[in-house]
C-alpha cells in the first residue's frame, strides 16, 4: 500500500467536527460506547472526549508479525504491500468465495464505529475505526449447518514481516470466534481508522474488531476466513494454554497469571481507570454467555 502522505491525512480537529460523522454513527455504535439517554449533541461530545489521537494509535501497535517492540512496528510495516489483497472465505459454508479488498469496500457499505480497544496487558484507546459488520459477509457465504466456528488466518509472508521469523510462535497467526459472536453486530471487518484506510501497523488492509474482547483476539492482515465445526486453536493458546483461553472476553473479576485486569491505562493518560466488563458492552453480548463459568471459560 502507498504510504499516505501526511499532509493528505486529515487534521483530528476538522475529522471530529464534520457533520456526517455524527449522522454516519449508527444507534448501537453510539449507545454501545455511551449511557443511554443522552442527546445527539451530548453523545456526540462524549465521544469527541474519549476518542484516542491518531499519533498514538498509530505508533503504538502490537503487531508481532513485524515486531514484539510496540514502537517499532509502524517503521518496520511501511511498505507493506496490501493490494493486490485477496480474502478466501471457505469451510461449511453454500457460496465460498475469494473477494479483492476493493470488492469487500464496494460490496459493504462502509461505516464508522467508535469502540474501546482494551489490551490484555492493561492498556487501552478508544478508535473510530471504518468497516462493515462481519455478519454481513457471513451472511453472504451461507454457514451450513456444520459451521460452529469462524477460523481466521493472518498473511504468512516473512520477507515482508520479519517477526514471523520467531521460531516460538506457530505462524501464521490463527484466531476464532464462536459463530454466534461473530454474527453479533458489534463484530467487525475494519478497513480504515480516522476516516483513511487502515495503515499497516494496525492491521492492513483488514482486520476483525471484536470490541468486548482481547485486543489479541482481533486478528490483522487477514487473507483466510474459514468456518469449521470445531473451536480453532489459536496462536496464544497455543504459545501459552495456561495464559491466553480461547473466548478471551474482557473480565475484570478473572486477572491474568501474571497480574491484575481490574484496572487499565488509557493511553494519553496518567491515572488508571477501572476495567468494564466485556469491555462496557455487556448489553448487548452477556446473553452469548448465558449459563456459562467465565472463569473456566477465560
Amino acid at each position: 500500500m502507498e504510504k499516505i502522505p501526511s499532509s493528505e491525512i486529515t487534521p483530528e480537529s476538522v475529522y471530529l467536527s464534520r457533520r456526517r460523522f455524527v449522522g454516519s454513527l449508527g444507534a448501537l455504535a453510539a449507545s454501545a460506547l455511551l449511557p443511554s439517554g443522552l442527546r445527539a449533541a451530548d453523545r456526540f461530545e462524549e465521544l469527541r472526549k474519549e476518542l484516542t489521537p491518531l499519533k498514538s494509535i498509530t505508533s503504538y501497535n502490537n503487531f508481532y508479525e513485524f515486531s514484539t517492540q510496540k514502537e517499532a512496528v509502524a517503521g518496520l510495516s511501511q511498505g507493506f504491500r496490501t493490494s493486490p489483497w485477496t480474502v478466501k472465505v471457505s469451510g461449511h459454508v453454500r457460496n465460498p468465495a475469494t473477494l479483492d479488498i476493493d470488492d469487500l469496500r464496494k460490496k459493504f457499505p462502509q461505516e464508522e464505529r467508535i469502540y474501546r480497544l482494551r489490551c490484555v496487558e492493561g492498556w487501552s484507546m478508544v478508535i473510530p475505526w471504518m468497516g462493515f459488520p462481519l455478519a454481513s459477509l457471513l451472511k453472504i457465504v451461507e454457514p451450513t449447518e456444520k459451521a460452529k466456528f469462524v477460523r481466521f488466518e493472518t498473511l504468512l509472508d516473512t520477507k515482508q514481516m520479519p517477526g514471523q521469523g520467531a521460531s516460538w510462535y506457530s505462524w501464521p497467526y490463527v484466531e476464532g470466534l464462536r459463530l454466534d459472536e461473530a454474527m453479533n453486530d458489534l463484530a467487525i471487518l475494519a478497513t480504515g481508522l480516522y476516516g483513511n484506510p487502515l495503515p499497516p501497523q494496525n492491521g492492513a488492509p483488514i482486520r476483525l474488531v471484536v470490541p468486548w474482547k482481547y485486543g489479541f483476539k482481533s486478528i490483522k492482515s487477514i487473507v483466510k476466513i474459514e468456518l469449521v465445526g470445531s473451536m480453532p486453536i489459536s496462536l496464544w493458546m497455543r504459545a501459552a494454554p495456561n495464559e491466553y483461553g480461547f473466548y478471551a472476553n474482557v473480565n475484570p473479576a478473572v486477572d491474568h497469571p501474571r497480574w491484575s485486569q481490574s484496572s487499565e491505562r488509557r493511553i494519553g493518560e496518567f491515572f488508571r481507570r477501572k476495567t468494564l466488563p466485556f469491555n462496557g458492552y455487556s448489553e448487548q453480548v452477556a446473553h452469548l454467555y448465558a449459563g456459562m463459568d467465565l472463569r473456566r471459560n477465560y
